[in-house]
């Protein structure tokens, strides 16, 4: 038996739920710093120019990503994304960077609780800034602003998206705390693990070091005579 391909309008599209790394996995990047997994992933990977806006700075996200891609000012698609997300699932939207209507507010952050989101990253706005700087509901924007949006679409949900210059995949394992937003792709989670509890180590070793006093000088002076300086 065949099954005829999903025949989608222009500029919509809802592809099913990608699972993203285990359970297991997703538990024990909990607590991991996002600048940790960012140096084991070649410092050069993570979101630009976000901001939470929950009140709590210890505040951290873990959890695979749940993509939707709107039109700028436009939450028709993050509704429908609402209806299907899974507990855990970290929602992230791709809202261009646009920030002269919220995408979210706060009748949306009481369904996301209800629905157990883990969090969610938007490159666009928010607006009911007193709602969200409540427990319960981490969230990074690009901006705020009081403006609602429309509810129109178009839309595409979980496709890949680009975020604050972070790409993301469907499924793909998002961490977030104050510093910012990572994501690692699902096949390379338990891999990224294990090199950040690595760094982990070496910068404890490190800073044990700089509070005693007994730094290695030759860590710097040795790149310095490297570049021609007589040190």
């Amino acid at each position: 038996m065949t099954t005829t391909p999903v025949q989608w309008p222009a500029g919509y599209r809802i592809n099913p739920r990608a699972e993203g790394p285990g359970a297991d996995i997703v538990e024990a990047f909990q607590g991991l710093p996002a600048a940790a997994i960012g140096d084991a992933m070649s410092r050069q990977i993570g979101t630009i120019g976000l901001r939470q806006y929950h009140a709590r700075i210890d505040t951290q996200i873990a959890g695979p990503a749940f993509t939707v891609r709107v039109r700028s000012g436009d939450n028709l698609m993050i509704h429908k994304a609402l209806l299907i997300v899974q507990p855990g699932d970290v929602l992230v939207i791709d809202g261009g960077g646009d920030v002269s209507q919220a995408l979210v507010g706060g009748l949306m952050r009481t369904t996301c609780v209800a629905r157990r989101v883990a969090g969610l990253v938007i490159d666009g706005a928010v607006r009911d800034l007193a709602e969200w700087a409540e427990d319960g509901m981490p969230i990074f924007a690009r901006g705020h602003t009081h403006r609602g949006p429309s509810k129109d679409g178009p839309g595409e949900i979980n496709v890949p998206v680009s975020v604050a210059g972070l790409a993301v995949l469907p499924g793909d394992l998002i961490v977030a705390d104050a510093d910012g937003v990572i994501a690692v792709p699902a096949a390379e989670a338990a891999d990224v693990l294990a090199r950040t509890r690595a760094h982990l180590e070496k910068e404890a070793k490190i800073r044990e070091s700089n509070r005693t006093g007994t730094a290695d000088p030759e860590r710097f002076d040795a790149v310095l005579r490297a570049k021609g300086l007589p040190v």
